[in-house]
């Protein structure tokens, strides 16, 4: 357990950098915060396949079997369908609001 587990804006803000896809071409902190949120189920994966900053392919959120980690309904299982909601809706952000909010 974290000091992020219980906030939605961090999670919000993971979300938009996710969705950003540019968030994934940093190595460390950043990288592991968005998978962490995506196998934890707090989030889920961007619109788009993309690659990582060692070249791995990460599907897009309909890539995945619905119910599998990365998938809306996987949030949905974990958190319930309010915030898999709210994470569907967030739009693509930029790298500063993950760190100032």
């Amino acid at each position: 357990m974290n000091i992020f587990d219980d906030n939605d804006d961090y999670f919000l803000n993971i979300q938009r950098q996710i969705n950003s896809l540019v968030a994934w071409m940093f190595e460390g902190f950043v990288g592991r915060a968005m998978m962490d949120a995506i196998d934890d189920g707090r989030c889920c994966l961007g619109l788009e396949r993309t690659t990582d900053y060692w070249g791995n392919t990460l599907p897009g959120r309909d890539d995945v079997q619905a119910g599998t980690k990365g998938s809306l309904a996987y949030v949905a299982e974990r958190y319930g369908q309010d915030w898999a909601d709210q994470i569907a809706s967030v739009e693509v952000g930029n790298l500063a609001e993950l760190f100032h909010g």
